[in-house]
């Protein structure tokens, strides 16, 4: 699996936008955006981006929730690349399959396990891969540092199957990815919100 921050750089204020591709771009494998943020710029980075031979450009979109600055530019993606949506959303216009809670979903050459992440918002979901130990949080709280506030009991329960998961690796909605101590940093965030 090879994974590019097509939002590196942008100079409009966006999520990141990941394009997850094949290892070596076989034809079975899905080319997939995870969000696709509110920049323009990002469809010049995936027409300039090796595929794969034969193959669409973007065969999916996932989104990891509804909020402008993660879905603004999907009527542009679907009218130039003609991919299948996918989100955890009934209400955003453009979705073509709504996502539930354990579902499985090929993305570049590996299978990603769907995690219903409430917190941030009702439909925000994580993407994670046994094989790799990735995982696509968007815009999910999972570092918290202090004990301040309450977190609802859905997002507890989330964030203790997220602890049960080997993620060595985080890439999140904002900012760079989390590449070491991953699964020690949620640990320590359940152990937090769960005195609360």
């Amino acid at each position: 699996m090879k994974i590019f921050n097509l939002s590196e750089n942008c100079k409009t204020y966006t999520s990141n936008v990941y394009f997850v591709l094949g290892t070596w771009k076989a034809i079975a494998d899905m080319n997939t955006l995870v969000d696709v943020g509110r920049d323009p710029s990002i469809i010049e980075k995936i027409n300039q981006t090796s595929t794969g031979v034969g193959k669409k450009k973007v065969d999916q979109v996932v989104l990891t929730h509804s909020h402008y600055d993660h879905s603004s530019l999907l009527p542009r993606i679907k009218e130039l690349f003609n991919p299948v949506v996918y989100a955890f959303s009934e209400s955003l216009a453009g979705v073509d399959h709504i996502l539930k809670d354990g579902e499985k979903i090929r993305m570049g050459d590996r299978i990603f396990e769907v995690i219903h992440m409430p917190g941030h918002s009702n439909d925000s979901i994580c993407l994670y891969n046994n094989q790799e130990g990735v995982l696509f949080s968007g815009d999910a709280p999972l570092i918290i540092r202090s004990s301040e506030g309450t977190h609802e009991e859905g997002f507890i329960k989330s964030l203790a199957k997220l602890c049960r998961r080997n993620i060595t690796s985080i890439y999140c909605g904002h900012g760079e990815p989390i590449l070491e101590d991953a699964k020690e940093l949620l640990r320590a965030t359940l152990k937090i919100v769960s005195k609360n």
